[in-house]
């Protein structure tokens, strides 16, 4: 290569994929997925719970302003955290038992990423036509008015659902009604116009164009999956043993032909454009498309169905001498999955254990070391904390504060003479709490003692208690 050679170009142009329409069992699944899991995240904003006058009535709401999660009848305080960190723990066990079971099914069925595309390509399907009307316009050069009519509708229809998406998501951290009223009158915070308008064009780019790209460049799990994964994964694979040698012509009895008539199905439906009879890619995500594709294709031809189909490499010995392989439920109980099972349920069960025993109130005692004692005109020593209590209840409840330890010890609130509390319904109120000792008592003359302070509800009974430590003299 001389130096006046320009450079090769280490960038190769993307070329759009367009997928056939197929029918069979896997894409009807496909199909019930997306209505569902679409359906859930576009309604789900709008179902009402009641949950008393004090409190939201949205039956699920992320309530950042008051640092609040409600699902339902169960909500989350800000100090319950663990209860999401367990959520995410349990959604990657989960993963990786799938995986582990069934390669990428969440990639497949279930990722955002798929299911948005398959909406973007059922809408480019309805309004260009199926694959070779989609191939003939995208070759089309010349851009005259059918072919910018029908992009241009297709883009509208993709703008409209980003513009649902980015909608639906913001409805999550407000009130959807009025959230959707102060949305349409110009009236709702920034914050809700910029992030629906960053969700309108990721989805818009993500689901129009991007597509398979953002599978194979973008998402890091493509990667990680070879490790959940070993010779009993059952995957979507070909028998190359059955179908080769390959090839168009007629099969007769003395036919050296395998089943495979090399017609190409099971590469114009598949999204990410791969051909599975070249074996395992990493561009693949396991949606199944190609198996009701080649499964159409063998009852024309008169030939059994599983040319293309779930297998594990484990199996592929036994297939090749003709024996049958092994039962589909002992690939995937296995060890390994048992373990992720096992794993996931026990984090299952201890959230719902945590769930069930919390009190619906609480409290946080915080001792204020500066200084850490002080000594009263009387001899008396006394020492200063924070109380924080916390009121669960959709009402106002009256909590009574009362300390257990040396009786020499008393407690007072700071402002008055009772000892008692009112706290508004679903807040945490923070309250100045005094324990005095008197001068020749033994906590006072101790350099520590411990104490514990009690909170009662006096409308349900409930009680509480944290315990804390008293500052004496020391001598």
């Amino acid at each position: 290569m001389s130096d006046s050679d320009p450079a090769p170009s280490l960038y190769a142009a993307r070329e759009p994929i367009f997928p056939r329409r197929v029918s069979g069992p896997f894409r009807n699944l496909k199909w019930i997925i997306l209505i569902v899991t679409l359906g859930i995240y576009y309604v789900t904003p709008w179902i009402r719970w009641d949950r008393g006058p004090s409190l939201p009535d949205q039956a699920v709401l992320l309530d950042l302003a008051n640092r609040r999660f409600y699902f339902f009848w169960i909500e989350i305080w800000p100090h319950e955290f663990y209860f999401v960190a367990g959520l995410l723990i349990m959604a990657g066990l989960g993963l990786f038992l799938f995986t582990s079971a069934l390669g990428r099914v969440w990639c497949g069925y279930a990722c955002p990423q798929t299911v948005w595309t398959d909406l973007f390509i059922l809408v480019e399907r309805w309004i260009e036509g199926d694959r070779n009307a989609r191939l003939r316009l995208h070759r089309q050069e010349k851009l005259d008015f059918r072919k910018a009519r029908l992009r241009a509708t297709k883009w509208a229809v993709w703008f409209l659902i980003g513009l649902a998406t980015g909608g639906a998501w913001v409805f999550y951290f407000a009130d959807a009604p009025t959230l959707a009223r102060d949305l349409v009158t110009g009236n709702a915070h920034p914050v809700a116009y910029t992030t629906m308008l960053i969700l309108t064009g990721t989805t818009f780019f993500f689901g129009g164009f991007a597509r398979e790209q953002i599978c194979i460049y973008a998402c890091p799990w493509p990667r990680i999956q070879a490790a959940m994964m070993d010779e009993d994964t059952l995957v979507v694979g070909y028998r190359e043993w059955r179908g080769e040698p390959r090839g168009k012509g007629k099969r007769t009895a003395d036919s050296e032909l395998g089943d495979c008539i090399d017609c190409m199905a099971c590469v114009n439906v598949c999204p990410v454009g791969i051909d599975i009879r070249d074996g395992q890619q990493l561009e693949c995500i396991t949606c199944a498309l190609c198996i009701d594709a080649c499964d159409d294709m063998m009852a024309k031809i008169g030939k059994p169905r599983g040319l293309i189909d779930y297998m594990a490499l484990s199996d592929e010995e036994h297939e090749r001498s003709g024996e049958p392989a092994k039962n589909v439920w002992k690939h995937i109980l296995r060890p390994r999955t048992i373990m992720y099972t096992a794993l996931w349920a026990l984090v299952g069960f201890g959230l719902l254990f945590a769930l069930f025993i919390r009190s619906d109130i609480d409290l946080t005692v915080a001792p204020v070391r500066n200084p850490t004692f002080v000594t009263l005109s009387d001899g008396t020593i006394r020492n200063t904390y924070d109380v924080r209590l916390r009121n669960k209840h959709g009402e106002d409840r009256l909590f009574k504060l009362s300390l257990a330890g040396d009786p020499a010890m008393r407690l007072e609130i700071e402002g008055t003479n009772i000892d008692t509390v009112n706290v508004t319904a679903d807040t945490a109120q923070l309250t100045r709490v005094y324990i005095v000792a008197s001068r020749d008592s033994d906590p006072a003359a101790a350099e520590a003692t411990p104490v514990r302070i009690w909170v009662e509800d006096l409308s349900s009974g409930e009680r509480a208690y944290k315990d804390t430590t008293f500052n004496g003299r020391g001598n």
